[in-house]
């Protein structure tokens, strides 16, 4: 009896530090960080990594105690390691920076309480564009049918956490069909499309950036559209302007149309969970919004 006991009470433990979807990102791109430096063999200098996770919780910290809200260092952990994912610069001072610009843009860019960008995404774009030290780095994963069925189990574990399977599958579905609908028109080889659908950038920005519920419309259909929108402003950066970054720098660019979608079709907010609730509990303890 006691050995099931303790056994049950590991297990709550367990369910209640997975409740909330962000530790399962953190663990997810942590993992994806040391899949990169291990077996894809990123330049990537432990300075810059820790540099940047120290700018982002630095920044968080500061920016929670002037509006005087309690830190978690859950949103600006993920951020970071976000970052470090996919922008790569020559200098530590620009990761520093991209971390303080990424954090800071959730508290100075903010329409009736919610945050316009996603901070990785913001962060992202803006030092590659303003900066030519640095620059968004999508190729460095490649194309591998593994890598990418991989990261379709593992976003789909954070995307379910976070009920925000619609908006990922969405933009993945519309961006196939443009791809696909290309190489058709073209009288390319399929083999093309499906290569340029395993890229690990894509679907690390499908699972692990725009299903970021803080910045997604609130509700499924405006998620939808949404995704369809970033779909198609990526797909023609890309292929029209042959930029392999596309589908990152169209996040940025759909964003400030978040509010509108809102208004348009209004749904209950997200809010991250801070409690586990066991099955058969009818409550749910919330954080403030960010």
């Amino acid at each position: 009896m006691d050995q099931e006991v303790r056994t049950g009470t590991r297990g709550g433990r367990l369910s209640r530090l997975f409740a909330d979807p962000r530790n399962y990102q953190i663990s997810v791109l942590s993992s994806l960080i040391l899949l990169g430096l291990f077996h894809y063999s990123f330049h990537l200098p432990w300075w810059h990594v820790v540099g940047c996770i120290g700018a982002t919780l630095t920044t968080q910290a500061v920016a929670d105690k002037i509006i005087k809200r309690p830190f978690d260092p859950r949103s600006p952990l993920i951020s970071a390691l976000s970052l470090t994912l996919l922008l790569r610069t020559g200098s530590v001072t620009l990761s520093i920076a991209a971390g303080v610009i990424a954090i800071a843009s959730k508290y100075l860019i903010r329409w009736h309480g919610k945050h316009i960008f996603n901070p990785a995404n913001f962060g992202l774009v803006i030092m590659s564009l303003v900066f030519g030290a640095a620059w968004i780095s999508p190729g460095q994963w490649g194309q591998a049918t593994l890598f990418a069925l991989l990261l379709l189990a593992l976003g789909g574990v954070v995307t379910g956490k976070a009920k925000r399977w619609d908006v990922s599958l969405s933009l993945l579905g519309f961006y196939s069909a443009l791809v696909f609908g290309r190489a058709l028109w073209l009288g390319d080889p399929l083999g093309i499309p499906v290569h340029q659908m395993q890229s690990g950038a894509l679907l690390i920005f499908a699972f692990f950036m725009i299903s970021d519920p803080k910045t997604t419309p609130d509700s499924r259909l405006g998620r939808v559209l949404f995704a369809a929108l970033v779909a198609t402003v990526g797909f023609s950066i890309q292929f029209a302007m042959y930029n392999a970054a596309g589908i990152i720098l169209a996040l940025i660019l759909c964003a400030p149309i978040v509010p509108l979608i809102d208004r348009l079709l209004p749904a209950g907010r997200y809010q991250w969970p801070t409690m586990f609730t066991l099955k058969g509990d009818s409550h749910e303890t919330l954080t403030p919004a960010e």
